[in-house]
């Protein structure tokens, strides 16, 4: 009877493991076709940031479009509307109430926004160090950890839906959360360039960095 109990224990322990495997295994391949396979990506989005105790203190909602390499359209239009646009060399930011453009070169592997992280291209373990998370609210997740420490964010987490990109979520050094949950997205479908074109309107202010 105990080597019953002893093999079904086993049994059990190498299904698990099976299970756990193939999860961390889709897991992968799905960010891995998203950085690889997806030249274009649209959609809208909800974003809201918290601190330490995972309390909502900033909350905002748009729309993104992103065409690799580097080109990406990021659109807040709640609370208040803002701009970031990337056109492959610069990285420009229109605050639209306060009628200000502030620009500079666009940095490298990470960058200091979530555009910038989903515009990135190539081999992801080439930036980052890539472990499974337990899967929570109906998604795969996963975790990045940024090999280098001039992105702006310590640790990265994304969320699947069944293969689609559904949830990042970005920790900063002071313990803050940015998450961005994505919405009616659409991968390789035509996006002009012209979407990712910027010239400041006549009458900003215009800083360069």
């Amino acid at each position: 009877m105990k080597e019953i109990r002893t093999v079904a224990t086993a049994m059990l322990l190498v299904f698990c493991l099976s299970v756990s495997a193939e999860k961390t295994a889709g897991a992968s391949a799905y960010l891995e076709h998203f950085f690889s396979q997806v030249n274009t990506f649209s959609g809208s989005f909800d974003q809201v940031v918290m601190d330490e105790g995972m309390n909502a203190i900033q909350e905002s909602s748009g729309y993104l479009w992103i065409k690799r390499p580097g080109k990406f359209r990021w659109e807040y239009e709640l609370p208040y509307a803002q701009q970031i646009i990337g056109d492959g060399s610069q990285l420009w930011i229109y605050d639209v109430e306060l009628r200000q453009v502030t620009h500079k070169k666009m940095s490298g592997a990470l960058g200091q926004t979530p555009a910038m992280l989903l515009a990135g291209k190539g081999q992801i373990q080439d930036r980052f160090i890539v472990k499974a998370l337990e899967n929570k609210d109906k998604l795969e997740w996963l975790q990045l950890q940024p090999k280098t420490a001039d992105g702006g964010y310590e640790t990265i987490r994304v969320g699947f839906d069944h293969g689609a990109l559904r949830v990042l979520e970005m920790v900063d050094g002071f313990g803050q959360t940015t998450r961005v949950t994505l919405r009616r997205t659409k991968e390789n479908k035509k996006i002009s360039d012209d979407k990712f074109n910027f010239k400041p309107p006549k009458g900003v202010d215009v800083i360069g960095q």
